[in-house]
C-alpha cells in the first residue's frame, strides 16, 4: 500500500494571530503620490475664465490704442507655460485687475507658438514666458517684465505707466 503520509489541509488554528501581509513601501508610496500629483497637475493647469476683453492681435490692439489713446499690455504666453497659467489664474482672473485693465488699457495675449505673432515676438525681442510689456499707442516700450508676477506686483506695474498724462486707474486694495 501507500506508506507516504497523506497531506491533509488543516484549518488555521483559531488561537494563532491572523497573518498580515508584508508592508510594501513602494505600493504605499505610489498610492499616496497619485492623489498629490493629481492635485498638483490640476493646480498648474487649471485656468479660470476671465472677463478681460482681449484684442485679437497686435495690429488690432494698436489700432484700438490709437483711437482711444490707451496704452497696450502685451502678454506673451504659451499653452505649455505653467507660470503663464498660474498668472492667468491669480492675476488676470482677479476682479480688481480686470476692472483696472478694462478702464485704462488695451490688452493683447500673444502666443509665442503662433506663426502669425512671429513679427511681434521678434520686434519686442521676447525670449521667455511669461513676458509682460506695456507700450504706448505708438508702440514704444514703457515697462517690461520677463517673469511671472502676482496681483499686487502687476497692479504696481500698471500704476507706473503714465504716458502723456494718462492717469492709470488703480482701485484701492481691499
Amino acid at each position: 500500500m501507500n506508506d507516504t503520509p497523506s497531506q491533509s489541509t488543516s484549518a488555521p488554528d483559531p488561537a494563532s494571530p491572523p497573518r498580515r501581509g508584508k508592508f510594501n513601501f513602494w505600493r504605499s508610496f505610489w498610492l499616496g503620490s497619485i492623489p498629490v500629483s493629481l492635485v498638483w497637475v490640476y493646480y498648474d493647469f487649471y485656468v479660470p475664465s476671465n472677463h478681460v476683453t482681449w484684442a485679437e492681435d497686435y495690429a488690432s490692439a494698436q489700432q484700438q490704442a490709437v483711437q482711444s489713446g490707451k496704452p497696450i499690455i502685451l502678454f506673451f504666453t504659451g499653452t505649455w507655460c505653467v507660470p503663464c497659467r498660474i498668472m492667468k489664474r491669480t492675476v488676470w482672473a482677479d476682479p480688481q485687475v480686470e476692472a483696472t485693465v478694462k478702464a485704462g488699457f488695451i490688452p493683447v495675449m500673444i502666443d509665442l507658438d503662433d506663426p502669425n505673432a512671429a513679427e511681434t515676438v521678434s520686434r519686442y525681442h521676447v525670449r521667455s514666458t511669461p513676458t509682460t510689456i506695456l507700450i504706448d499707442p505708438k508702440g514704444n516700450i514703457r515697462e517690461r517684465v520677463e517673469v511671472g508676477m502676482g496681483k499686487n506686483d502687476f497692479l504696481k506695474l500698471l500704476g507706473k505707466l503714465d504716458p502723456d498724462g494718462i492717469k492709470v486707474p488703480i482701485p484701492s486694495a481691499g
